[in-house]
């Protein structure tokens, strides 16, 4: 069916075992990424089912415009389907139910309002039903990022209509996947989770306070996308702005057109047609702009003003490269960013529940926008992969371009509101660290720190001498959320402090900057390193470059210390060196105390 219906040799990843899920007649749950194939996972069985003589798929969507394409897809390839919502008329309507009660139509498309009716239940059940599918099924938590009351209601469809039940959703956290299958009442489903990775993609933040500094380093990115052929679209958070952001590329020469959800039906469809012909290759939008339409030549896509969510974002930036070709996703952040965000999702009057969900979602948002860590890593962290893919090697993080963005999480959040998913650290990680940054020279930013520990050679970390550090590098091994929320913890715990009003900074708690009884740098520069120091660190050298290993694998400098410290004799002492452990002492054990040993005679 595959094959020879829809023209694919192969399913892609997690589309075979939806597939194969739902044919056996049960439930599932479908995590895949922004133009990863979920519509795939419904409409393969919904032929299937519908040519076995088993009834019709019914697909609620709050997509009007992918409605519309793929019925019209559909048909093109010889599929019975049909859209029932409210772009019809009263006749219209009437014909479509009629075939849908007649058993005529293998998909039909509704409207979760049209759902939730009391006529169309009662068709439902007076009709041969195959498979429910519900798309953008995040819709259905309070936790989700696009919240409809209508969605609660849903789960009501399987009083009328013994079949399975199939979630789809491109944009997730595990709390809204666990909330998704209490909703729908799903029973025990197939969960398919996608990678949020896209090979083709790379992602950046830039902090630009002004518009005249964003609308000038939105000519730069559009100059270099253009040069390379495709369209580019430019999203803006309220209507006003995509207008002034339209005039302003305007004047700059460029031919660019303007969609948000206040003009007429008219003037949007002309906007959208100009774009989609390249009359006009640029458009400027709001959110209104976009779901459910697929463009596969965006070279770039810039997000004017920050969104109130990551998963509002990933959502958007994943409408750039749906050709498979290198596109850039560009973030433009300023501080005026989160403050319009605040007054879109948190009016006045708002129920605590909307409040705490806002908070969270602007919490995550901040998240991102200041990470040191690989752009795509921090998103599939934030929407909870079990393993994190590789580091990219193409966003600003990975490149070593981007520049420090400090954002105050508790200017924006509330207390006991959740932020981010949390991170889970190391029993002991957080002492380690506190324990390398005796020789911090100065109060540095919070990310640039991690960097540092994880031994980063960006310009932010080199600039302010941080790979002086003695705990440099020491922590490569673990990810950078794991090393940024080890830093926060000490930050909870008093064992590290923030200095600075405007740009606050980390700084060891009850450390002088510098001064008497302190390990500033005017100190740092005098300190000497024992012998017993010197000799281990060049054993540990030599030990790395004889196994081609980084000098860490070895042992960290932690170890050196805690040597240093309690001159060990024996194995069993070296066993109760922290960091060590059987396999180590059991493979260097007796080279280091021989070397001890040394140094001990002199």
């Amino acid at each position: 069916m595959l094959r020879e219906v829809f023209g694919h040799a192969h399913f892609r990843p997690g589309q075979r075992e939806a597939v194969e899920g739902v044919l056996a007649g049960k439930d599932a749950v479908v995590l895949l990424p922004t133009g990863g194939g979920k519509s795939l996972c419904y409409q393969v069985p919904a032929v299937v089912l519908a040519r076995k003589g088993m009834g019709c798929t019914v697909v609620v969507s709050p997509l009007l415009a992918l409605m519309h394409d793929q019925v019209r897809a559909l048909r093109e390839r010889g599929i019975a389907a049909a859209a029932l919502n409210s772009t019809l008329s009263p006749a219209e309507a009437h014909e479509v139910a009629d075939q849908f009660v007649a058993g005529e139509l293998e998909l039909l498309y509704v409207s979760p309002e049209r759902a939730a009716q009391a006529r169309f239940r009662k068709q439902l059940q007076n009709t041969a039903v195959a498979l429910i599918a519900i798309d953008e099924a995040h819709c259905v938590s309070q936790w989700g990022h696009d919240f409809r009351p209508e969605y609660m209601r849903l789960h009501e469809l399987r009083r009328r209509a013994d079949c399975p039940l199939i979630a789809l959703t491109a944009t997730a956290t595990r709390r809204v996947l666990d909330e998704l299958g209490d909703k729908l009442q799903l029973e025990d489903p197939v969960r398919v989770r996608g990678g949020f990775t896209r090979e083709n993609l790379s992602f950046e933040v830039h902090a630009l306070p002004t518009d005249a500094a964003r609308l000038a380093q939105l000519d730069a990115e559009l100059k270099r996308a253009l040069a390379e052929g495709g369209r580019a679209i430019v999203y803006c958070s309220t209507r006003k702005k995509t207008q002034s952001v339209a005039a302003g590329l305007k004047k700059l020469g460029y031919k660019a057109g303007w969609y948000h959800a206040g003009r007429t039906q008219l003037a949007r469809e002309r906007a959208e047609a100009a774009f989609a012909s390249g009359r006009t290759p640029i458009l400027v939008a709001t959110n209104a702009f976009g779901m459910g339409i697929d463009f596969s030549d965006v070279r770039v896509l810039v997000h004017f003003q920050t969104p109130g969510s990551v998963e509002a974002y990933y959502q958007e930036a994943g409408r750039a490269g749906r050709d498979g070709a290198p596109a850039r996703c560009v973030l433009f952040f300023g501080k005026s960013d989160m403050v319009t965000q605040r007054r879109l999702s948190l009016p006045r009057g708002c129920s605590r529940a909307v409040r705490e969900r806002g908070e969270a979602a602007l919490a995550g948002m901040l998240e991102y926008v200041g990470t040191a860590v690989c752009r795509q890593q921090s998103m599939s962290a934030y929407f909870g992969v079990p393993e994190l893919p590789p580091a990219c090697g193409r966003c600003d993080n990975c490149r070593g371009e981007s520049a420090e963005i400090e954002v105050e999480l508790r200017a924006t959040t509330s207390p006991g509101t959740p932020t981010a998913p949390a991170v889970e650290v190391p029993e002991g990680l957080p002492a380690q660290i506190l324990a390398g940054l005796q020789d911090l020279p100065k109060p540095v930013g919070r990310a640039d720190l991690a960097r540092a520990l994880r031994g980063s050679k960006a310009k932010s970390v080199t600039r302010v001498g941080l790979q002086r550090l003695e705990a440099y590098g020491e922590f490569a091994d673990h990810p950078e959320p794991v090393v940024l929320a080890a830093l926060d913890a000490l930050l909870a715990q008093g064992w590290l402090e923030r200095r600075g009003r405007k740009y606050p900074k980390l700084w060891v708690a009850g450390r002088a900057l510098g001064g008497k009884g302190g390990r500033g740098k005017g100190k740092s520069k005098g300190r000497t390193r024992s012998e017993v120091v010197r000799q281990l660190e060049n054993y540990r050298a030599r030990t790395a470059r004889r196994l081609k290993w980084k000098p860490y694998m070895v042992f960290h400098r932690k170890v050196i210390q805690a040597i240093d410290k309690h001159e060990p004799r024996t194995l069993d002492e070296l066993l109760r060196i922290p960091g060590l452990g059987e396999a180590k002492v059991e493979r260097f054990g007796e080279e280091i105390l021989d070397l001890l040993r040394r140094v001990r005679e002199g």
